[in-house]
């Protein structure tokens, strides 16, 4: 089992920064990938980035060049973080964990944390 706790999240005017935390607890040395996704109200859960076991990471189109996913392994921790926020990245972000079952599946979730961006 791995648990995932989220923090970071607030009120922020459009062109500012935050950074989102995910502390990993449990078994997390053995995800395959840890992950952001983010849903906005009335909107489907979208993809954000992720970070995969080897280092190597993948960033939505939507925030490339805006957003950074990063780790510190001695701290259990995963990183968003968030540059020039936008009125549409108003949104729960939440953070995944992946786990091996066949092929790396996001089975964790923390329970999300609200990021809202006003103009």
């Amino acid at each position: 089992q791995v648990q995932l706790v989220e923090s970071g999240g607030g009120s922020v005017q459009a062109g500012g920064s935050l950074q989102l935390s995910c502390k990993v607890s449990g078994n997390g040395a053995s995800a395959c990938a840890m992950g952001w996704f983010r849903q906005a109200p009335g909107k489907e859960r979208e993809f954000v980035a992720r970070i995969r076991s080897d280092g190597r990471t993948t960033t939505a189109d939507s925030v490339k060049g805006r957003f950074t996913i990063s780790q510190d392994i001695g701290k259990n921790t995963v990183y968003l973080q968030m540059n020039s926020l936008q009125t549409e990245d108003t949104a729960v972000y939440f953070c995944a964990a992946g786990d091996v079952r066949g092929i790396c599946v996001w089975a964790y979730w923390g329970q999300g944390t609200q990021v809202t961006v006003s103009s």
